[in-house]
């Protein structure tokens, strides 16, 4: 900690606290050391409060690192009216509206300290893969404008000479082209809406996000019955008579875009409403000089039409696949968490869809161990407050995803969720082989139902619709996105499972389970002291194991 006579008082403190704007007395210790391993992305912040005003406060950095890159950003806070359910459990910071830390935004020209309020800047290490090994101080220095030093601190950083190993989850945040287009006021595919798209792609791999929501049509998504949201369709379609042409320009766009920022895989939007199958999607298409919706809710799932346009579509996607050599990089899905009163006509979408794909992979979010038991879905993505049938009886590859409705005992994002309660999701995904996960929002910035657009810095709950948090990992820049704290901190998750991959690689395995212990989904220790130790512990073997 640090206290001048300028009265700016400072303290370097985790990546997993929260600072809120309420607090008196910080009580989170002082946290000045850490260590991580070639290539990782490594974190902390440094709390800070004047008892005056003081605005235009210069931050500068200076660090032994040879080639790492760090980069200072202040933590912004906003608004939640809805943070939490009447129901909640008891480990959340609180369920009345209030102001949060989220945003993470570019300092631009200093920071500002508020009379007797705490507030705090992140900061990133972006340790390089040539980086040489040891302890190295890292400098962060307030100024005045006028260069008058305020206070200064110190972290020292350990660099293991060894190098982070490749992310092997396959993970994907749901991908709202839309949003973009919507938030930016853009048109739809329009080259500005191109280079907006590559700017939020790029921040979604670079936090773990590798498998990316592709809509051949717009996304049957939250989207209210009868209601439509704006089109984004990749797929151009020509329709004459009861025949159908199919343009792939736009979608090959789309993939040499994501294939060159780093995509690894593709998830192709649903092929039927969301909640059950029963209706097709929005579909748009050119029939007879005119571009109009040819499918939608209207449509039945399992009518006649529809099906000789999938019966037509299916085998001039698969060879698109396969011209681009993807076979081995996309993924199907048929309806949204269908429920067990939908149970026959997802079966009957199933049934019917199924053999055309000739293998490929479909998966889709469900709880109902019954969906996965009648053969329906050979590779289901169950809710973690619903995973343990799915674990006894040893489904292989097993995903599992949350949304609003995980909020009792498991992990999630939530504002008012401590940021251990986000990031135990890495250690538990490690312990029980987790092969994929899910999330269906990265920018959703919609109301409920896609009804009407949102400000995501003054609507964060999708219109009291779901604890802020839940809708969007990332909010709107002028020139494209600000991350957050919930992001920056799930990304800390999937490093933890790469870091336990690699002390399992080295051959401490039995080290590392005893270590975990007997967590479960709903069951793990809550202190953000367990998880920095295990880290911390979990390191230190790998450098003592490599010499």
């Amino acid at each position: 900690m640090n206290l001048n006579h300028n009265q700016l008082e400072t303290r370097c403190v985790s990546s997993l606290v929260k600072i809120f704007a309420q607090d008196g007395e910080l009580q989170e210790p002082v946290y000045p050391k850490g260590s991580a391993l070639r290539g990782e992305v490594y974190a902390f912040q440094i709390a800070y409060r004047s008892a005056q005003m003081r605005k235009n406060i210069n931050l500068s950095v200076t660090s032994q690192l040879q080639n790492s890159t760090i980069t200072v950003r202040s933590v912004g806070l906003v608004p939640s009216e809805m943070p939490m359910y009447a129901d909640h459990d008891e480990r959340i910071f609180q369920a009345t509206p209030g102001l949060f830390p989220d945003p993470l935004y570019p300092i631009a020209q200093g920071i500002t300290a508020l009379p007797n309020v705490w507030s705090s800047v992140w900061v990133t290490v972006q340790v390089d893969r040539a980086e040489q090994g040891g302890t190295f101080d890292i400098a962060i220095a307030f100024e005045t404008a006028e260069g008058e030093s305020l206070a200064q601190e110190s972290f020292s950083l350990t660099v293991i000479p060894r190098e982070l190993p490749e992310q092997k989850l396959i993970h994907t945040e749901w991908f709202h082209t839309d949003c973009i287009a919507t938030q930016y006021n853009v048109p739809v595919f329009s080259e500005e809406h191109w280079r907006l798209l590559e700017a939020f792609i790029g921040t979604a791999v670079r936090h773990g996000i590798n498998l990316l929501l592709t809509p051949l049509f717009t996304p049957p998504l939250d989207t209210a019955v009868g209601g439509e949201r704006p089109t984004v369709q990749l797929v151009d379609v020509e329709k004459t008579g009861n025949q159908y042409k199919f343009g792939f320009e736009k979608l090959d766009r789309w993939a040499d875009m994501c294939l060159a920022v780093g995509v690894r895989y593709f998830e192709f939007s649903h092929l039927y409403t969301q909640w059950g199958a029963k209706h097709a999607p929005k579909i748009m298409a050119h029939e007879n000089g005119e571009y109009k919706r040819i499918f939608g809710w209207e449509t039945e799932a399992s009518g006649e039409e529809y099906r000789s346009f999938l019966g037509q579509l299916i085998p001039e996607l698969l060879k698109w696949v396969e011209g681009r050599g993807l076979q081995k990089q996309v993924y199907f899905h048929i309806s949204d968490e269908p429920s067990m009163s939908a149970l026959e006509d997802y079966r009957q979408a199933s049934d019917w869809l199924r053999p055309m794909l000739q293998g490929y992979p479909v998966i889709d979010a469900l709880s109902d161990y019954e969906f996965y038991e009648s053969g329906l879905v050979p590779r289901p993505i169950p809710a973690t407050n619903h995973i343990e049938p799915f674990l006894e009886a040893g489904v292989p590859d097993l995903w599992t995803y949350y949304c609003c409705g995980q909020y009792k005992d498991v992990s999630n994002r939530f504002f008012t969720f401590p940021s251990a309660r986000n990031r135990i999701i890495g250690v538990q995904m490690h312990k029980f082989g987790i092969t994929g996960f899910l999330h269906w929002g990265f920018n959703f910035w919609y109301s409920q139902y896609s009804i009407k657009p949102i400000n995501p810095y003054i609507t964060t709950d999708a219109g009291h619709a779901f604890p802020s948090g839940d809708a969007f990992l990332v909010y709107p820049g002028e020139e494209g996105p600000i991350e957050s704290i919930r992001m920056e901190v799930f990304y800390e998750a999937l490093q933890d499972m790469r870091a336990f991959a690699l002390l399992e690689e080295l051959g401490g395995k039995d080290e590392l389970q005893a270590l975990i212990g007997n967590l479960t989904f709903s069951s793990y220790p809550a202190e953000s002291e367990w998880l920095l130790n295990l880290r911390e512990t979990v390191n230190k073997r790998i450098a003592e194991i490599i010499g």
